[in-house]
Order: C-alpha cells, then structure tokens, then sequence
C-alpha cells in the first residue's frame, strides 16, 4: 500500500471524541465542526478493540494507542506536519474536504477489496493486520477510507489518521503511525477523449499524461512548501494496486535522497467499484512521522508517542525546530540545602 496527508486542530485529552461533519452527504468525522460532538465514538475506549473474538489479535498496548490523535494536536510534531500540508493545499483552485477523526475501524472491504488487494495479498495476513473479528480490523492505511468519500460525491480531499500495522518495533518502524491521503478528480470534460480506454490504452493517452504532470506538479509544490524551494527532487516508478500508473518520490535532504511518499493515477477498477467510473484523477499518500523525523531531526519514531514534558515542550504549532535530545532516564528533583558559617 501507498506509504499514503487553515489548521483545525483541537486540544485531545486521554479521553479524545473526534468532532462529527454533518453534511448532507453520509455523516463522516472531521475536526472541521464542532457539531455533534458527544455523539462520535470515544475511539480511545481499549474496549472497542480487545473483543474476544476468536480473531481479535489486537493486543492492549496497542489497543491503549488508539484515539490519542496526534495529528490534531496543535504542538505535536505530527499534527504541524499536517497542519503543514493542509496550508499548502489551501492555496489550491480546489477545496480539498478534510477528512481527519474517521473511525479507526474498517472493514475488509474498505481496507483492500475496494483498492484491489486481493485475498492472496500479504498485507491481509494477521501476521501483518490487527483484525477485531474476520471481517474488521485497525486500519492499516488511510486508503481505507478513499472508496467511501468518493462514493460520497466528494472530488477533492484529504484524509488524515493513525494506521495500525504488525511490525517489529525499532527507531524506524512502529505498530501504530500516521498517514495523510490527497485525493482529486477531474471534470469529466478535461478527460472525454479517454472515455472507455483502460489498461494500455489508458495510461498510454495524453489524458492520463495531463493528471500524472498536474499529480506531480502538485506534490513538488508540497515538498518545496515544506522544505524550501529548490529542494532537490526526482521521481521513479511504482506498482501499487490502486494506481496505474505509480510514482514514488525522493528528495535529497542533507545529502541523502530519502523516499517521502507514493502517488499515481487512481486505477479505473477503483473508481468504478467508488461509483465514480465516469471520472478520472489522482491519489497520494505519506506517512507523517516520516516527514517529522526529516524536518525535525527526531531519530526515534517511538519518540512521538511520549509524553514526557522533556520532549512535548519542544514544538510550537507552525514551526520547524530541531529536536533537541534528552537522557532516556527520568529528571530527577533534589531539594538540597547548605549550612554556611
């Protein structure tokens, strides 16, 4: 899966209830209003996802993870990165719908029927997914949520949230992370000429050339947003089901060239099984701490999950500020007097 995100972040609590959007659409979560707040799921009840289902193989570590939503938080590294990235899209001709407090738990459907991940796919393994019962699980992408904003009429938006995912924990990889999704189609006019074609035909037409060189334009755009103008960058090809074509990015930071995110062309069979197979557009999608740990020099992603003052008063919303590093033991306060004759 893709490694696929005006601020309106809110303060979380331990007790984090995601605000609901009241649309005349289906009913999703987002931190955009502040209506109906009581009546969204309290995502951060442990209970919601240690059932006793044969199936369940969420453990409580990571259950206790669910609905601190870093993202929206104002001073957190992870939600000035997003915050970041949705002041860069506001500048767009578009209005890109803010997706950013949906529901942690998926179905099978959502998360890989829809984005044509077929039974066969690694990915669905329990080895690597944190399944509720057979057919709901912890998100392990925001993709997850794609088919069903599109079904819902939605063109352009962003989806934000933490992924859960089977892995071995070390300075780089965690169980528990944060993606971000853009996704935008385009005016069935701009891409008549390409009505009916797919596969070859498709990605051969100057059609899907148009969305691959906006796509791209758009996200280079992004990157200098966020790192300066004149970052280097370069881009290579990919495979992921959903997109056809698929990118991948690097930029040279430092030095380094480091991947940053993957995108292409939304595949055909996605949107139609969306309802939306009469349009075309793109998709992308990034992981936050992974651009955190860039901009801010963290070098532990498990870091972003303390609470420790040490590093929470270090960031300020809006700003870029380097990590200043700390002893992993705790302070320690002594009051010590001395007499002086």
């Amino acid at each position: 899966a893709i490694s696929l995100s005006t601020t309106h972040a809110f303060s979380v609590t331990p007790a984090f209830q995601p605000r609901t959007t009241t649309r005349t659409r289906t009913t999703l979560y987002s931190t955009e209003t502040d209506a109906a707040a009581a009546a969204a799921p309290n995502y951060a009840d442990a209970s919601r996802y240690t059932t006793p289902h044969p199936s369940n193989n969420v453990p409580p570590h990571i259950a206790a993870l669910v609905g601190r939503g870093l993202h929206t938080q104002a001073n957190h590294p992870i939600g000035i990165i997003r915050s970041k990235i949705q002041e860069y899209f506001a500048t767009m001709p578009e209005t890109y719908e803010l997706f950013d407090a949906e529901d942690p738990i998926v179905t099978t459907t959502q998360c890989f029927d829809d984005l044509r991940l077929p039974p066969s796919h690694p990915g669905r393994s329990p080895s690597d997914t944190y399944y509720l019962d057979d057919t709901t699980l912890l998100r392990t992408h925001t993709s997850a949520h794609q088919s069903q904003h599109l079904r819902d009429g939605y063109d352009a938006f962003l989806c934000a949230g933490d992924v859960y995912r089977r892995d071995e924990i070390d300075s780089s990889h965690y169980p528990a992370f944060h993606q971000l999704e853009g996704v935008k189609l385009f005016p069935p006019i701009s891409v008549k000429n390409a009505d009916g074609k797919t596969g070859e035909e498709w990605m051969a037409s100057n059609e899907c050339s148009n969305i691959a060189a906006n796509l791209k334009n758009v996200l280079e755009g992004l990157m200098d947003h966020l790192f300066g103008e004149g970052i280097e960058k370069r881009w290579a090809e990919d495979y992921f089901p959903f997109t056809e074509p698929s990118f991948e990015m690097e930029i040279k930071f430092e030095g380094e060239w480091l991947e940053v995110l993957g995108c292409g062309v939304i595949h055909s069979e996605v949107l139609a099984m969306a309802e939306r197979g009469d349009r075309r557009g793109w998709a992308f999608g990034l992981g936050l701490e992974r651009l955190a740990m860039i901009l801010f020099g963290i070098p532990d992603i498990r870091l972003f999950w303390t609470e420790d003052e040490r590093f929470t008063s270090q960031f300020q919303a809006g700003k870029i500020t380097k990590f200043e590093p700390y002893s992993k033991y705790p302070p320690v306060f002594k009051d010590i007097a001395f007499w002086l004759p």
